[in-house]
Parts: structure tokens; C-alpha cells; sequence
């Protein structure tokens, strides 16, 4: 017990002082003395011992006095008093200022190793303690940190997530479940499910979960129907929480809402019947002309089976567009779309556009006008994006324009934008038609359209095309009197 201990000895009586250290040393403990009390505090302040062996009756600083620096000093150190006036009071007041034992002179050393003895395996008990004690509150702080950690990261999941007990109550809910769920008040710990989730068909699952089975414990997944117009549609998943022997013990459940992918599903399956509708019927028409020229119906008059084949033609060139304007929309949707941008000026754009329509124009008897303000400020864009919305502009001008119609087209800028116009004097645009004239594959339907051909995805494309370019398309129109497309580009 003493090998190895530091121990010092204060005591003015040298003989004392020399005798302690000497039976001390013998055992194995590493003893320093000191002359009085001050002596004492000065190697104890550059110094750490296990136990300080003190003498109440001393010169410049007695015993009491430094009991009470020691104590400041290391509360851990273990503190004997030895002294040749050992009274009751004394020992009291001792005792009170930290000192461990009470030794009075004459003693043997039998009872010094003994006093001696007890007070570093009492040291060596309080040292443990401590250890244990730091080590114990070390892991609840870990604890403590990781609880916070996991419940930060439960709190700032996207997806909500309940957990509950046997008994139905609620022990943990996420703020992603309380606001798919729409409980908008703080929830207290054990309240039942039923107050949290009104849904039949959640509470059903949950059931589900607890309830224990044959095959095994599997997650259940059920659709969660929204009640109202506006609620979110709900994809719950549940599993049971099982204890170490594999009792189930509460529930976890996971919500998710769905809503977007059930709206994309439902715009695939639309577009895919919009597709095949648009595809179905030029091509029936082309079968119905090609079985009229192959048995013969159009007997042999070659201006008929001319006709018929120019009619062909035109629904051939009607299935290419469309299958072009396809394309650009998948090319848009993967996102290659403004990708090759440059500093271009519109006006040549314009002019070249304008000149490859003029074909198109006289052969319906609409003139083509164009008026451009000078020296316009250069635009970043992609050229063939932008060939592409002027095109889909002046054809559906010039299609849908009257006889001897006129289109305009014109180019201005300001302190932000280059302004396109492109205005004609055709049938114009109904009001219920305008809100949805940009929608894929939307076009006004009425007799003086039903003989115009068209994809119903040109102005979309052109609206996607403007907007990845950071733009802004809009219409204005009166019915019968014509239609006025506006294109704003950022300089």
C-alpha cells in the first residue's frame, strides 16, 4: 500500500520529522519534509502528494492554518495530524478543517504504517470514485449528445414519422408527420393515436403492425386517400418495433406524401393517350387514302390520285412535326435545352425567319411586314432555341390569319428587355381558350380551326424555350380581330 506513495511530513520537531520518514521510506513510499507550516505549503504548491502528515504546534504557520490551504490546494489529499497536545476539541476542529486521522504523540510505527495505511487506500477509493464518477458522467453526456443528435435528425426528416407503444399511445411524432397529419398543437407524450390521426385507414395499419403473425413480422403498406381537395395524398409505411426476445412492443410508421409522383402518373398516362390520339389519326387517314389509290376506288383520273396523294403528303408532314416537337420537349425535360448560348443580335434572326415563311405566307395571301428599332443591345441565348419560338410564332400568325391577313412582326428593347412582337389580323383567340393556349397539346377547337393541321405543342414549346432563357411570354387578343405574342428576352 505504501510503495510508491508521496508523502510529505511537517513537522518542527526534527527527530519526529526523521523518524516518520524513515519508517515511511522503508516501506517503499517516496516521503519530503518541512520544517513548519509555511515550508509545507510551498512544496505542496509546486508538488502533488497522496498524504500530508501535519503537527498542530508549529512556528510562523500551525497545523490548523494549513489543513485549510491544503484542502484548497487538492481536496483529494489525505490528511493526518499528529500532535503531543491532543485534546477532544482539538481533534474536532481537526477534523472540520479536512484532516482524515488524529494520530497523538509518543506513537509506534506500527500505528504510524497503520494510520498511514488506511488513509491512501482511502485516497486510493476516493481517486476510483472519481474516475467512475467522470467516466459516468462522460457517457451520460455522450448519451445526452447522441439523443440530441438523433432527434435533430428526426426533426429535419422530410418524410414524417410516428412511433407508438402496445397500448396505441403516441411516443414520438416528427413536425413533418404533425404537418402531413395536420395537427397543428404540440403533442404530449402518451396521448392516443386516435387524437393524432383521424384517417381510419392509418389507424387500420397501425393495427396492423401490432398484430402479431404467422409468417413473420413484414411492413405493411397502405395509400392514405386525402379527404379534402387540397389534402396531400399519403403513402404510410408500418413495421412492428420488437423487443430482444421478439415481442412486439409498439410500432413504427413512416408518411410520405405523395401527391406529386400521383400527379406526375396521372400527366404520363394523359400525355401518352394525348400521344397515340394525335398519331392514331393521320395515320388512318394516310391508310384510308392508300387503300383507296390500291383497289382502285379513285379510278384512274391522275388529277384524283394526285390529290389523294398530296393529302398524304400534308398528314405525313403533320406526323414529322409532331414527332419533332416531341423530341424537343424530351430534349427539354432532360435538360439540354439553352445550353449553347451565345451573345446574338434578334434582327438578323428576325429577317431570316421572316424570309423562309414568305413561302408559307403567299401561299395563304397574308402579308409579312417587319419593323425593328435600330442599334437593339445584343441578347445571350441559343440561336436554334430562338429560331425555333420565332418560327412557331409567325406560322400559327400565318395560319391562323385571315385572307389577304397581314402579320407584323417587330423588335424594341428597353432599360431591361428585348421585346419580340409578332401581331396578325386572324380569327383571334376566345377568352375561356387564352389560360390554357400554352398547355400541351391544347388547341381552340371551333369550325374555323378544324381545318387548320397542328401538333398543340408549339406555343408550349416556345413558352419552355422562353422561360429556360430566363424570359417571359404572354398573348393579348380579340376575337375576330386578331392576336398580338409578346416575347420579353433579358439583355
Amino acid at each position: 500500500m505504501l510503495k510508491g506513495a508521496k508523502i510529505l511530513i511537517v513537522d518542527d520537531e526534527q527527530p519526529i520529522r526523521m523518524a516518520c520518514a524513515k519508517i515511511l521510506s522503508g516501506d517503499g513510499a517516496l516521503v519530503e519534509t518541512a520544517e513548519d507550516g509555511l515550508a509545507g505549503l510551498a512544496k505542496a504548491k509546486t508538488e502533488s502528494f497522496d498524504l500530508a502528515l501535519v503537527d498542530l504546534k508549529m512556528p510562523q504557520m500551525d497545523g490548523m492554518e494549513l489543513l485549510m490551504h491544503l484542502a484548497t490546494l487538492d481536496p483529494d489529499l489525505i490528511k493526518i495530524v499528529i500532535t503531543g497536545y491532543a485534546t477532544l476539541d482539538t481533534a474536532i476542529e481537526a477534523v472540520q478543517k479536512g484532516a482524515y486521522d488524529y494520530i497523538p504523540k509518543p506513537f509506534t510505527p506500527g500505528e504510524l504504517r497503520t494510520r498511514v495505511g488506511r488513509g491512501l487506500e482511502k485516497r486510493s477509493l476516493m481517486l476510483e470514485a472519481r474516475k467512475l464518477r467522470e467516466e459516468r458522467e462522460r457517457n451520460l453526456l455522450e448519451l445526452a449528445n447522441e439523443k440530441s443528435r438523433t432527434q435533430t435528425i428526426i426533426n429535419c426528416m422530410g418524410d414524417g414519422l410516428i412511433v407508438t407503444n402496445r397500448d396505441r399511445q403516441v411516443v414520438l411524432c416528427n413536425p413533418a408527420a404533425r404537418h402531413l397529419l395536420k395537427v397543428k398543437r404540440p403533442l404530449q407524450m402518451g396521448e392516443p393515436l386516435s387524437n393524432v390521426a383521424s384517417c381510419p385507414e392509418f389507424r387500420e395499419l397501425v393495427e396492423d403492425a401490432l398484430s402479431p403473425k404467422k409468417e413473420g413480422y413484414v411492413m405493411a403498406s397502405k395509400e392514405l386517400p386525402s379527404r379534402e381537395a387540397h389534402d396531400p395524398v399519403l403513402m404510410a409505411n408500418s413495421a412492428p418495433v420488437m423487443d430482444e426476445k421478439e415481442n412486439i412492443i409498439g410500432a413504427v410508421t413512416v408518411l410520405r406524401d405523395i401527391s406529386e409522383l400521383k400527379e406526375l402518373d396521372k400527366a404520363k398516362s394523359t400525355f401518352v393517350s394525348m400521344v397515340a390520339h394525335e398519331l392514331r389519326a393521320p395515320l388512318a387517314a394516310i391508310e384510308g387514302y392508300l387503300d383507296v389509290i390500291l383497289e382502285g376506288v379513285g379510278g384512274n383520273d391522275p388529277k384524283a390520285v394526285h390529290k389523294i396523294m398530296e393529302r398524304s403528303r400534308e398528314r405525313t408532314h403533320g406526323l414529322l412535326a409532331l414527332i419533332n416537337d416531341l423530341l424537343t420537349i424530351s430534349r427539354m425535360q432532360a435538360g439540354r435545352l439553352a445550353k449553347e448560348k451565345e451573345k446574338i443580335q434578334i434582327v438578323p434572326l428576325l429577317k431570316e425567319v421572316v424570309e423562309l415563311m414568305k413561302g408559307e405566307a403567299l401561299e395563304r395571301r397574308v402579308t409579312l411586314e417587319m419593323e425593328a428599332q435600330d442599334g437593339l443591345p445584343l441578347i445571350y441565348a441559343d440561336r436554334e432555341d430562338m429560331t425555333r419560338v420565332v418560327t412557331n410564332l409567325l406560322d400559327n400568325a400565318i395560319k391562323y390569319n385571315r385572307k389577304d391577313g397581314k402579320v407584323f412582326v417587330r423588335a424594341t428593347a428597353d432599360e431591361a428587355f428585348v421585346r419580340v412582337e409578332v401581331q396578325d389580323t386572324g380569327m383571334g383567340i376566345p377568352k375561356k381558350d387564352i389560360d390554357r393556349l400554352f398547355d400541351e397539346f391544347y388547341r381552340v377547337k371551333n369550325k374555323e380551326t378544324r381545318a387548320i393541321t397542328g401538333t398543340g405543342l408549339g406555343l408550349s414549346i416556345a413558352k419552355k424555350i422562353v422561360e429556360a432563357h430566363h424570359g417571359h411570354i404572354e398573348v393579348e387578343s380579340k376575337l375576330h380581330r386578331g392576336s398580338t405574342f409578346r416575347v420579353l428576352l433579358p439583355l
